[in-house]
This record gives structure tokens, sequence and C-alpha cells, in this order.
């Protein structure tokens, strides 16, 4: 067992944030967030953090409605990631998580409300992250403090009361495992690309940037189109 899965296993938040802090860059209140929400997803469905096995079979889904620092806080304590098929992002908006058992696609959604969470805030953290993050002015000193102040209030929220989530146990329409698709190499750049991922232009492949056509990107405000060169 991995030390992080150990720690998961022990139910260790303020190590686990370590370990995300690694992983995001930094710590901050929803990071804390997501790690609260999936242990409290993890006991109610009676799971653990996903190993070897597990993660190849793709057998514990988490379903996110937000990209943000919560996301990755899910990624860290739940093991379940974008890149091993794992982690499946709905482009909603909410602070949610559902974490789901593929066998019988049984799962719990936690969902937690922002304007629940001000008295869990430091005096003057708000105020430091509006002017530093929303407003992009705040000077040196002003960023050092939030960071401070950040991870006072990062540490409060692995510590919120089950009573402050909404937590509903729900059943998931089946999910496909993720396929495995050949690649096709591009006409233009000469790059391989899924075979999905390509279109034909009086019978030549080409990738869908060479081929000036949309596709879609994840950016911070969500998902995207974009117009291909």
């Amino acid at each position: 067992m991995s030390i992080l899965n150990k720690l998961v296993s022990e139910r260790k938040a303020e190590d686990i944030l370590e370990y995300a802090r690694e992983f995001h860059g930094h710590v901050c209140p929803y990071l804390a967030l997501g790690i609260r929400a999936s242990l409290i997803a993890m006991d109610e469905l009676g799971v653990g953090r996903l190993d070897y096995s597990e993660s190849v079979d793709e057998s514990i889904l988490a379903i996110v409605e937000v990209k943000s620092c919560f996301t990755d806080g899910v990624q860290v304590t739940t093991g379940c990631t974008l890149g091993n098929n794992s982690l499946i992002y709905l482009d909603i908006g909410k602070n949610a998580l559902t974490l789901v058992k593929r066998s019988t696609w049984e799962g719990v959604r936690v969902y937690i409300d922002a304007e629940r969470l001000e008295k869990y805030y430091p005096p003057g953290a708000k105020e430091f992250f509006n002017k530093v993050i929303r407003e992009r002015k705040g000077t040196a000193e002003e960023r050092k403090q939030l960071k401070e102040l950040w991870e006072k209030a990062a540490k409060n929220m692995l510590h919120i009361p089950r009573e402050e989530f909404k937590i509903e146990h729900v059943n998931v329409p089946p999910i496909e495992q993720a396929p495995i698709f050949d690649s096709i190499r591009c006409s233009k750049c000469g790059e391989l690309t899924m075979s999905r991922r390509v279109v034909y232009v009086d019978g030549r492949p080409f990738c869908l940037r060479c081929a000036e056509k949309e596709y879609y990107a994840v950016v911070g405000r969500g998902i995207v189109r974009i117009k291909g060169r």
C-alpha cells in the first residue's frame, strides 16, 4: 500500500493536504473541500482510494461538476484522475462530487454550498482574495498574507461537519470504459492522431487543427469551442 493510500485509509486529512499541495501547487480552501468531500463520499460508499488493479479496471469513478481547485482535491484523495479515465468532468459549475461503483452503479453525491462556508474563513481572507486573485492587484506583501490566511481557511475546511454537506445516495446510468482507438497519421503535419479525431478531405486524413475544424478545450471558464488554425 502506498503512503498516500495509507493516509487516505486512515483519514489523515491534513497529511493528504500536504500531498495535494505538491500536486496542485498551493494550498487553498477548495482544494481542502475536495479532500473533505471525497472522504465523506468514500465513507458513505465504503470504498478506498484506487489501487493498481482498480485504476486499470476503472472500478470506481469520480464525477465532478466543476473545474477548480476542488477537483484536484478529489483526484489526489480518490486516485480517480483524468488520465486514468476514472474522473469524469461535467461542465455544470457546482461544488459537487459523485463517487460511483462501476460494479453496481451505486453512487454517493456530495455537494457543498459556498454560502455555508463564510464562517470558516479567517477575518480578512475573502478581502485579500478579491484584491490579489479576483482583481489581480495585490502587492507582494498582500500575496503573502493571502497565502497564510488561505492555508488557515483550508485547514478549517478539512474539518467541516458532515451536516454542512448535502449527501445523497444515487444510481448512475452505466458509463462505458475508455475504449482504445487506433492512431492515424495526419496528411499535413505528419503527426499521429487518435482515429476519432481525424477528418477526411478528398480521401486524405487530417487532424482537426490542420483541417481547420472546431474542437473543444477545457479552459478556466469550462468547456469551449476552438476554431482550428
